[in-house]
């Protein structure tokens, strides 16, 4: 994970941006990397709550380049969320943080996902995030 980029205080909260330099993707059906280039735009309401936007491409094991787009909320109290911005490990079941990715495809394989409805729990540990995502039937 790369160092945030503070945009700054806007009207809407402080902006900061964290650009994502890659990672792995695990699962029954779904193996790849995350490849460089993306980033997790963030707006931080409060001490306790924010709204992040991440977009990122990840490419399967097959070969194939999804396009994800990560809209998640997660909140806290102060003094958690003021340890994950420095860095320091929070137990997941302290931090409410959900998510609901949407997918781009551009082949036949996966197109299953841009009609599919993916939920997730992610959590943010010292040097990465790991979310956890499921389809909704």
């Amino acid at each position: 994970m790369a160092e945030p980029v503070e945009v700054g205080r806007t009207h809407r909260g402080l902006r900061r941006v964290i650009p994502i330099t890659g990672g792995t993707v695990t699962g029954p059906g779904l193996n790849g990397r995350i490849l460089p280039g993306g980033a997790d735009f963030q707006l931080i309401h409060s001490d306790t709550a924010s709204d992040l936007d991440a977009r990122y491409v990840i490419e399967t094991d097959d070969g194939d380049r999804l396009y994800v787009m990560n809209a998640a909320y997660r909140t806290g109290s102060a003094e958690d969320i003021s340890a994950l911005a420095r860095g320091e490990r929070v137990p997941a079941e302290r931090i409410y943080f959900r998510c609901a990715p949407r997918f781009e495809v551009a082949g036949e394989t996966w197109s299953w996902l841009e009609s599919t409805v993916v939920i997730g729990s992610g959590r943010r540990e010292p040097s990465q995030v790991i979310i956890d995502l499921w389809t909704v039937c």
